[in-house]
């Protein structure tokens, strides 16, 4: 038996399911392998008998949250794709302004039709087993997260962060431009594809580690007297609802 596979998604652009169609070649591969039984943006049929269940987009509304208790219950397997399902992402930005504000900016005087919530990770509502970071998904990471899973492989994301890749590019680091980045804080797996092109890290695939913030503050104080608050502020455009969890 094939296992049986799920895309689902909540409050989002839908650019990390999108990201799966886009791997065209490969994605014929999987279909080898897998069913997909579920997936909104590539089938009409559904079928909630689902060993691995990929959930892109944040938890923001009512709704939300009742469908992503679902996908959980259906699940053997549960993963958050994307920065919004693994951080909240851009979304939470609106947990920072009053909500009859910004209700009031997108609906008018339609704001009540449309219940809402603060924005958060679909981990602060249900158990998340692994997470695929990035804006959007990394597809090279997403294909072999899904040839682990199939070979019974213990799957890992990088333990390091952008830095190391950024360096491993040769880059010259952006610090050294006067550009405040939020590479040496942020989790590597995206072979630091922003800063390659000249724009700074912007942590889309969160936080690394605790010791890499401490190792930041060290170095960035040092060698470039920036004191890390002020690079921490540029992580609330993919991560504000982590600055709750920050040492």
């Amino acid at each position: 038996m094939k296992p049986k596979i799920a895309i689902f998604s909540l409050t989002g652009c839908e650019g990390c399911s999108l990201a799966i169609l886009e791997l065209e070649d490969q994605l014929l591969d999987i279909l080898q392998a897998v069913d997909i039984v579920n997936f909104r943006e590539g089938m009409t049929e559904r079928s909630w008998d689902i060993d691995i269940g990929f959930v892109d987009g944040a938890v923001s509304t009512p709704e939300d949250e009742k469908e992503v208790r679902k996908f959980r219950e259906h699940s053997k397997v549960l993963v958050a794709i994307g920065a919004c399902a693994c951080l909240g992402g851009i979304n939470t930005l609106k947990n920072h302004q009053p909500m009859n504000e910004y209700r009031t900016y997108v609906y008018g005087d339609r704001a009540d039709w449309f219940p809402t919530i603060d924005a958060q990770p679909i981990s602060a509502v249900v158990k998340v087993d692994y997470e695929l970071p990035g804006c959007p998904m990394v597809k090279e990471e997403f294909l072999r997260f899904v040839k682990c899973m199939l070979t019974n492989r213990p799957f890992r994301p990088p333990a390091n962060a952008v830095c190391v890749e950024c360096k491993k590019q040769g880059n010259l680091c952006l610090y050294e431009k006067g550009i405040i980045c939020l590479g040496p804080v942020t989790r590597a797996g995206c072979d630091a594809i922003c800063p390659s092109f000249g724009s700074k890290c912007e942590g889309c695939r969160g936080i690394v580690s605790d010791e890499a913030l401490t190792a930041a503050a060290v170095n960035l104080r040092e060698q470039y007297d920036i004191p890390l608050e002020r690079v921490l502020a540029d992580m609330r455009l993919y991560g504000a609802y982590q600055e709750k969890t920050l040492p």
